[in-house]
C-alpha cells in the first residue's frame, strides 16, 4: 500500500525524511515503489484540488480593470507590445508576451484566466513537493491542500494577471534551492529566480529569504558561494528591468505606506481569514518554529518556510515606509511558506509512532474542515462585485444608452478601458477626446487632445455621454493632468447632468448643454433624456 507517513522507527523532529530512510520500501516490495507512489499522491492530490477550485466559477461574465489591461494589451502585435513597454508596464512585459501567445488561440475571458489556474495548481503541487522533501509525504500533502483551499490562492488563481505565475515560479525556485543545498544545480536555481523576477521584479525578495534559510541551516562556505553566484546571476538579469521600471514609478504613486493593521491583515490572510482557522493555524505555525534550526548543513521545513512567508512581505513593508511599494498581491508568492509552517507544526504534535496512513488521512480531514469554514469566502469571491469594478456591467449600461453618432467622454482616461475591452457596446459612438488609438500610440488608453483642442471639440456638442469614476463626478478626485482638468471644468461650467446609470464605482451619465440664462431647456430635465434606451444586446466578449 501507498505510505504517506514515516516508518515505525521514530526520528527527531526537523530531521529530513531522506536522512532517516523514512521512505524505505517494505521487505519484498520493489525498491522505492511505495515511497515513490506516496510522494506522487502527496503532490498530485493538492494540485488536482487547486485545479478544481480554480476552475469553479471561472467565467464571471466580466473583467475588472487590471484584467482588462492584460486582455487588450496581449491582443496587440508584438511590436506594439514592445513599444508600450518603453512607456509603461515594463514590469509586466514578459507576462504580456506570454498572454499574447495564449490569447492568439482564443481571445476570451476564460482563456485569459486559464494560465493563472494552471499556475496555482502547479504551486499547490510544488508546496506539497517541498513539504515532502523537507519533512515527509504527509506534511507535503497537508501543506499542499492548505494552499489549495486558501482564499488568497483561490482569488489570484482566477485573475488574468501575472501573480499566480510568479507564485509558481517562486515556489519552484525554492524547491530548486533546497535541492541545490543538498548538492543540486545552483545554475538551475538562479535561472528560475531570474525568469520569475522578469514576471514581476519584487520576486527578487526571494533571495534574502533564502539567505536567511541558509543562515538557519548553518551551511558550509561552499554552499554560500554557490548561492551567491546564482543570486548574482539573477540580479544581473533583472538589472535592465529595474532601470526601466524606475522611470515608470509614477504607476505606483497611488500607494500609501503600510501600517500595523496591514501587516496583521496579511498574517490573517496567509493563515486563514476565518476566525477558527486563523487561531489554530497560528498556534501550529508557532509550534513549527521550534524546529526551525535542525542539523548543521540541513535545511528544515520550518527553516525554509518561515523566511519564505515572512522576509519578502516584511522587507517590502519596511521599504514602503520610505517609498510606498507594498500591495499584498506583489508578495502572493510568500503565501507558499505559510501552509508549510502549519503542516510542519501539525506533524510535530503527532506521536512518533502514529500510524502513517491514519495520520495522513486525519490531517486531510482537518483540511476539509478548514475548507468548510472558508467555503463561503471562496464562493463570494466568484461574484464580480468582489472585484474593484466590473467592466462588462459598465459596457452593458453603455450599450443600453448609446446610439450611433453619440459623443462619449471618458473621465479619467483610464475608464476608456471599458471601450477597449468591450468595443461592441460603443460601436458607432464618437470618442470626443481621443486623437490616437491605444495600440498605435504605444499607450494603455490612447492619446487625447490637448486642452485647447478639447475645448473646441466640446464646444460643438449639445449632449455627451460621460463614462466616469463616481469619485470624479462627486468631486472627490483632483484631476492629475491639464486634459483631465479641462474635461471636468467644461462639464461643470457648460453642461448639466440629465440622467445616469451607475454600475459599482463607475457611472454612465448623460450631460446636456445648459440653456442661455432666462430660457428653459435641457437644464430643467430630470431623469434620462433623449430617446428611450435600446433593449440590451447579447454580451460580446
Amino acid at each position: 500500500m501507498v505510505s504517506l507517513g514515516s516508518p515505525a522507527q521514530p526520528r527527531p523532529h526537523g530531521t529530513p525524511a531522506a536522512a532517516t530512510g523514512s521512505a524505505a520500501a517494505p521487505p519484498g516490495a520493489p525498491p522505492g515503489g511505495p515511497a515513490r507512489a506516496g510522494r506522487a499522491v502527496a503532490v498530485c492530490v493538492p494540485a488536482l484540488v487547486m485545479l478544481a477550485l480554480g476552475g469553479w466559477g471561472l467565467d464571471r461574465g466580466g473583467m475588472w480593470r487590471d484584467e482588462a489591461v492584460t486582455f487588450q494589451v496581449a491582443r496587440r502585435t508584438v511590436p506594439q507590445i514592445w513599444r508600450l513597454l518603453h512607456e509603461v508596464d515594463a514590469v509586466h512585459g514578459l507576462y504580456y508576451l506570454l498572454m499574447h501567445a495564449v490569447l492568439s488561440v482564443h481571445p476570451g475571458e476564460v482563456v485569459l484566466r486559464l494560465p493563472s489556474v494552471c499556475a496555482a495548481a502547479a504551486t499547490a503541487g510544488l508546496v506539497a513537493a517541498l513539504g515532502t522533501r523537507l519533512a515527509r509525504p504527509r506534511v507535503g500533502l497537508w501543506a499542499g491542500l492548505l494552499y489549495a483551499v486558501s482564499p488568497m490562492a483561490g482569488h489570484y488563481a482566477q485573475e488574468g494577471r501575472s501573480y499566480a505565475l510568479v507564485a509558481a515560479g517562486a515556489t519552484a525556485a525554492t524547491l530548486l534551492f533546497v535541492r541545490a543545498v543538498r548538492g543540486g544545480s545552483w545554475w538551475a536555481y538562479g535561472t528560475v529566480v531570474a525568469l520569475t523576477c522578469w514576471l514581476h521584479e519584487f520576486a527578487v525578495l526571494l533571495l534574502p529569504a533564502h539567505a536567511v534559510s541558509l543562515a538557519l541551516a548553518r551551511v558550509a562556505p561552499r554552499v554560500w558561494r554557490g548561492w551567491g553566484r546564482a543570486a548574482a546571476l539573477a540580479g544581473l538579469a533583472l538589472l535592465p528591468m529595474v532601470l526601466v521600471s524606475e522611470s515608470q514609478s509614477a504607476q505606483v504613486a497611488w500607494l500609501r505606506p503600510p501600517t500595523r493593521a496591514t501587516a496583521l491583515g496579511l498574517l490573517r490572510t496567509f493563515l486563514g481569514p476565518a476566525d477558527p482557522v486563523f487561531g489554530v493555524c497560528l498556534c501550529l505555525a508557532l509550534m513549527a518554529l521550534l524546529g526551525a534550526a535542525g542539523r548543521r548543513g540541513v535545511p528544515t521545513c520550518a527553516g525554509v518556510a518561515a523566511p519564505l512567508a515572512v522576509v519578502p512581505p516584511a522587507t517590502l513593508m519596511l521599504v514602503s515606509q520610505l517609498s510606498p511599494l507594498y500591495v499584498d498581491r506583489y508578495v502572493l508568492y510568500a503565501l507558499s511558506g505559510a501552509p508549510l509552517l502549519v503542516a510542519a507544526g501539525a506533524d510535530r504534535l503527532l506521536p512518533p509512532r502514529a500510524g502513517a496512513r491514519v495520520a495522513a488521512l486525519a490531517g486531510a480531514a482537518a483540511v476539509l474542515l478548514v475548507l468548510t469554514h472558508q467555503l463561503p469566502l471562496l464562493r463570494a469571491d466568484r461574484d464580480p462585485a468582489r472585484r474593484p469594478d466590473d467592466l462588462a456591467a459598465v459596457a452593458r449600461a453603455a450599450d443600453r444608452r448609446l446610439r450611433p453618432g453619440d459623443a462619449v467622454l471618458f473621465l479619467p482616461e483610464q475608464t476608456r478601458n471599458t471601450a477597449l475591452t468591450y468595443p461592441a457596446a460603443f460601436r458607432g459612438a464618437r470618442d470626443v477626446a481621443l486623437t490616437e488609438s491605444a495600440a498605435v500610440s504605444g499607450t494603455l488608453y490612447g492619446r487625447e487632445a490637448g486642452p485647447p483642442d478639447l475645448r473646441r471639440r466640446m464646444a460643438r456638442l449639445d449632449r455627451v455621454w460621460v463614462v466616469a469614476d463616481r469619485d470624479v463626478l462627486a468631486g472627490r478626485w483632483r484631476p492629475g493632468s491639464p486634459v483631465e482638468r479641462t474635461k471636468s471644468a467644461v462639464l461643470a461650467g457648460e453642461f448639466t447632468p440629465a440622467g445616469e446609470s451607475v454600475v459599482g464605482e463607475v457611472a454612465v451619465r448623460l450631460y446636456v448643454r445648459r440653456a442661455p440664462a432666462g430660457l428653459s431647456g435641457p437644464a430643467e430635465l430630470s431623469g434620462p433624456a433623449g430617446p428611450p434606451p435600446r433593449p440590451p444586446r447579447p454580451a460580446r466578449r
